[in-house]
């Protein structure tokens, strides 16, 4: 039986692969022993377009607001399908008993293992290699005290959290924002932030920021932002992913 472990990154996992003596080069992962290593190539799939869930999404108009689905889908990314398909192959093989995440240690890591995981529809068991050195050493020490995946399933549910409000927020103001300054040469794009919003709401609960500056066609953006959270009766906490106070 074969144990099967995904990386973030095809460099990554050719480091995994050559401590674990996989050397043999397949179609998408390397093999040998009773190992099979093989990755995801960054983000293989996130949140669903707001078409996807309704055709009529395509054209932005302010009536349509809040967007906020009920029922969450994923898509692939383009251009990654075929590795897509190769996980999921791997993942679906009769003679693979366990899964093994090896994506980096952290948020986005468990995001992005998890997401492939369950759109694969696999429900064998997981193991979670949590490491921050490439060396071979660092490596086997870090096979040999594999944590189980269920240790990590609070940090999968905060990315989750994070992914979902980013674009609950990003979809929502954006689009509020440029039918509201329709006039303006510039689109008012929301999204997400540089920094822990939470920490920013508890720090600082009277200023908001977010990555991307104002253009000077949405400088009426305070107000707006009242208008967003009282009208589409939407939790404050999103505009802290998307609204720059002038300072």
């Amino acid at each position: 039986m074969y144990r099967l472990v995904i990386a973030e990154k095809s460099a990554v996992a050719m480091s995994i692969a050559k401590a674990l003596g996989a050397t043999v080069r397949k179609e998408g992962h390397m093999e040998g022993g009773c190992w099979l290593v093989s990755w995801c190539v960054g983000h293989l799939a996130g949140l669903a377009d707001a078409e996807t869930y309704d055709p009529n999404y395509a054209k932005w108009r302010r009536e349509d607001l809040p967007i906020s689905p009920e029922n969450w889908r994923f898509t692939v990314g383009k251009g990654k399908r075929d590795q897509f398909d190769t996980l999921r192959t791997l993942l679906r093989r009769e003679d693979v008993s366990e899964v093994v995440n090896a994506c980096d240690a952290g948020l986005e890591g468990e995001l992005i293992f998890r997401t492939a995981y369950h759109l694969a529809g696999c429900t064998k068991p997981i193991k979670r290699l949590w490491i921050s050195s490439m060396e071979d050493g660092a490596i086997r020490e870090g096979f040999a005290n594999l944590r189980p995946g269920r240790d990590y399933d609070g940090l999968h549910q905060a990315a989750l959290c994070r992914q979902k409000a980013d674009w609950l927020g990003g979809i929502n103001a954006t689009r509020l924002f440029s039918v509201l300054y329709a006039a303006s040469p510039q689109r008012c794009a929301s999204g997400h932030l540089r920094g822990p919003p939470r920490r920013a709401a508890r720090s600082r609960p009277r200023r908001f920021c977010c990555a991307a500056p104002v253009p000077s066609g949405c400088r009426g953006i305070k107000k707006l932002t009242l208008v967003f959270v009282l009208q589409f009766q939407i939790s404050p906490i999103f505009i802290t992913y998307i609204i720059q106070y002038l300072s």
